[in-house]
């Protein structure tokens, strides 16, 4: 059998391993010459992967059996499309697709279905009337954009007009959703959906770089720090979702915000989350999400059977890097070696120019897990990994942001 993946970041590489260990040849498509799963491809294209006549063109030319990827949100759409063109197996139609990637569709099926979620409106040109209901402060984003591009708060009007221009050339069909700002704690849910019952994995908080305007995750934190009751609404809103679109078998990330007591649900897709968050759920619920995505690809189903999590508290932190060409991370072997790290992950080949700047989980050079039963012995390794590793550039200084790995609290 033979595999198109399409997006070649740090999940693809372990959805790559899978896929050979099943026997299963793969090809690697990606717009980076340099994408970090290459090497582990058997074949490699280069090609923007959001083309759909030349992904289809691939797949043909290949002859593949299945197109696939995992834990990427608008790539999600094009697999989609890809297969329904050319009549090959995917665990979500088009029409679906389309609706869990486009943040106008979402949110319209969210209010039909009575499903908490903000106050919003959605335009390709700005206009002030449409808006007069809604109360500053304002969040401004792409409706189909990922990794926190072109998101913005907003204050004033003049803030918004600056936000909605940036957002609308950003999204590809040059639309921007604005939406009320609900005040809490970002907490992100990932779910399996089998036979269409939603089964919880996952439940961690995501926290964002210190920033008045943007929204760039720099932690996500196991466990979530809320109430039983809580939790129920969780699951519930879960369920919610995965019935109003229809959903029957296939991974889930929802992103809520909590005051405590209720949620509001900021998007959702039908997809794991990406980066090292398929890492994060084995650990906290020893479910291995690429695993079931290549099953229900390949036309087994999945049986959901979760296991307690390793340790109390299991983190990802992201590294982010001052202005600079990246070469190489230093000291990060040696702290898994003396079990410090549980791991870590390039998220960047050498050579990436950093600009120095922190708008999107794009500007991410690795992640790290740390493991621990307590909160005094979090923070003690933690300290030691941020004061021991090194972000080198190629001329030998460390350009690692130290400053926004801060202690769990």
């Amino acid at each position: 059998m033979k595999a198109l993946v399409l997006a070649g970041g740090l999940p693809q590489i372990t959805l790559i391993n899978e896929l050979k260990s099943r026997g299963v040849e793969t090809v690697l498509a990606d717009g980076n010459d340099q994408a970090i799963a290459r090497p582990y491809a058997d074949m490699f294209y280069r090609v923007n992967i959001f083309d759909i006549d030349a992904v289809v063109a691939i797949a043909r030319n290949e002859k593949v059996d299945f197109v696939i990827t995992c834990c990427a949100d608008q790539v999600l759409l094009v697999v989609a499309q890809v297969a329904e063109i050319l009549g090959l197996p995917w665990y979500i139609d088009y029409e679906t697709a389309k609706n869990v990637s486009d943040k106008e569709l979402m949110k319209k099926v969210f209010v039909e279905n009575n499903i908490p979620t903000s106050r919003h409106v959605v335009m390709a040109e700005l206009d002030m009337e449409q808006i007069k209901e809604l109360k500053y402060p304002l969040i401004v984003k792409p409706v189909d954009a990922y990794s926190s591009r072109g998101v913005r708060k907003v204050l004033n009007e003049a803030e918004l007009c600056e936000a909605f221009d940036n957002a609308v050339e950003i999204s590809r069909n040059n639309n921007a959703i604005i939406e009320e700002f609900c005040q809490g704690e970002e907490i992100s849910v990932d779910i399996f959906v089998s036979d269409g019952k939603a089964h919880v994995l996952c439940v961690s908080n995501s926290e964002k770089v210190k920033d008045e305007d943007k929204f760039v995750i720099f932690r996500g934190r196991f466990p979530v720090a809320a109430s039983e009751e809580l939790h129920k609404k969780i699951e519930v809103v879960a369920q919610q979702i995965a019935d109003a679109f229809n959903l029957k078998n296939c991974p889930m990330l929802v992103q809520m915000i909590s005051d405590g007591e209720n949620v509001s649900v900021l998007e959702f897709c039908a997809r794991t989350g990406g980066a090292m968050k398929f890492l994060l759920i084995r650990r906290s619920c020893g479910f291995d999400v690429i695993k079931a995505v290549v099953d229900l690809t390949m036309g087994k189903k999945p049986q959901v059977v979760l296991s307690e999590p390793e340790n109390k508290y299991i983190v990802n932190d992201f590294i982010y890097c001052k202005e600079g060409v990246f070469d190489r991370l230093e000291g990060f072997e040696e702290l898994v070696e003396k079990g410090f790290l549980t791991d870590f992950h390039p998220l960047r080949p050498s050579g990436f120019v950093f600009s120095g700047q922190v708008n999107s989980s794009g500007d991410r050079v690795a992640g790290i897990t740390v493991q621990a039963d307590t909160l005094e012995e979090f923070n003690r390794k933690h300290r030691y990994i941020v004061n021991n590793v090194k972000v080198l550039d190629v001329n030998g200084n460390d350009i690692m942001r130290h400053d926004l790995l801060p202690d769990l609290e």
